[in-house]
C-alpha cells in the first residue's frame, strides 16, 4: 500500500507544505545569490529520472557562470575559484537543493530515493541497473547520502541505492530522512576539489556545479 500510493501521497503533501513554508527563504536566497554573483538564480542540469529518461533538475546557483559544465565539483582542480561566497554556505547546508521540492510536486522526484545521476554519468547508471535503482523515482536524499555522499566509489553507491530499493518502506524512508538531517548538520561526506577526494575517478559526482 505504501509503495503503491502512500509514498507518492506523502511526497506530494510534504513537498506542498515545504514549498509554502520555504517560499520566504527561497526569496531571500534568490536575492543573496543575485547580489553576490552575476548570473541567474537557478542552475539547471540534465539528470536521470525513473526509467532512465532525463529532466532538467534545478538547484540554486552556487558557482560562477564560467565554471565548467557537467563536471562534478570534486573533480575541479580549484573549486574555490568557482564557488561563490553565498554558494559555499548554501552547499554546506544543502540549501541549494531545497528548490527541488518543485520536482517532487510534479512527480519527477521523491523525497527519499537514489540521488538523480548526471545524464553523462554512464558508469553509475549502468551499475544501478544491476540493482533496479533506475526503476524508482530519484530522491532529494537517500540511503547512500547518509552513508558517505561524495566519498563513495560508484560501485558502493550503486549497491547502497540497490539496498534502498530492496528495503523501501515507510520506516526505512523515515530512517533516511532523519539520517539526512544529522548528516547535513555534521557536514558528513562533503568533498570539494580534486585534491581532497580519495579516489576522484570513482567518487560520486553528485556535488556538481
Amino acid at each position: 500500500m505504501y509503495l503503491a500510493f502512500g509514498k507518492r501521497l506523502i511526497d506530494f503533501l510534504l513537498a506542498l507544505i515545504g514549498l509554502v513554508v520555504l517560499s520566504p527563504v527561497f526569496l531571500v536566497l534568490a536575492v543573496l545569490i543575485k547580489i553576490d554573483s552575476p548570473g541567474p538564480v537557478f542552475f539547471k542540469q540534465q539528470r536521470v529520472m525513473r526509467g532512465k529518461g532525463t529532466f532538467g533538475m534545478l538547484k540554486f546557483r552556487t558557482m560562477r557562470t564560467d565554471a565548467p559544465k557537467d563536471m562534478p565539483t570534486h573533480l575541479l582542480e580549484d573549486p574555490d575559484a568557482y564557488i561563490s561566497r553565498v554558494g559555499r554556505r548554501l552547499r554546506k547546508l544543502s540549501l541549494d537543493e531545497t528548490i527541488q521540492v518543485v520536482h517532487i510536486l510534479t512527480g519527477k522526484m521523491s523525497i527519499i530515493g537514489p540521488r538523480p545521476a548526471l545524464w553523462n554519468q554512464f558508469d553509475l547508471i549502468e551499475e544501478r541497473d544491476k540493482y533496479g535503482a533506475n526503476d524508482v523515482r530519484p530522491g532529494l536524499t537517500g540511503w547512500a547520502q547518509i552513508n558517505g555522499r561524495d566519498e563513495l566509489p560508484i560501485d558502493v553507491k550503486a549497491k547502497l541505492d540497490g539496498e534502498y530499493v530492496a528495503r523501501m518502506s515507510l520506516r526505512f524512508d523515515m530512517k533516511c530522512f532523519f539520517g539526512t538531517i544529522t548528516s547535513v548538520l555534521k557536514k558528513d561526506g562533503v568533498v570539494e576539489g580534486r585534491a581532497t577526494a580519495a579516489d576522484p575517478e570513482e567518487a560520486d559526482p553528485d556535488e556538481e556545479r
